[in-house]
């Protein structure tokens, strides 16, 4: 079940994300809901799988702010490090083991959802 207390647990910064929500807890989870369902891990996927650079940079990049702004932090850092190795690639480089923590952290995350 999603609640403050599990997103501690999970490693999130409850306050900071919060705190960007007005301290409205309610708000705060159903942004939360929304960010883990965001599109762009799909486009992700897509386009590791199609390794293209320039499309998972774009998707990686768009997480990076929605993801931060909800101070989900075991998601946000692997995806910052994604972000910074394809910035400026025309090619893709080997991003196989900071995506499969993108992906680990964020079926941990959905995990709270249930």
């Amino acid at each position: 079940m999603l609640t403050l207390d599990s997103l501690r647990d999970y490693g999130a910064n409850v306050d900071e994300g919060m705190g960007r929500c007005f301290n409205d807890e309610s708000f705060y989870l159903r942004l939360i809901n929304m960010g883990l369902e965001d599109g762009n891990f799909d486009k992700l996927d897509a386009a590791v799988a199609a390794n293209d650079a320039k499309a998972t940079f774009e998707a990686t990049h768009a997480l990076k702010g929605s993801i931060g702004n909800l101070s989900l932090t075991p998601i946000y850092v692997p995806i910052c490090e994604m972000t910074e190795m394809l910035r400026g690639k025309t090619e893709m480089p080997d991003v196989t083991a900071v995506y499969g923590r993108v992906k680990d952290a964020l079926a941990e995350a959905r995990k709270l959802l249930d």
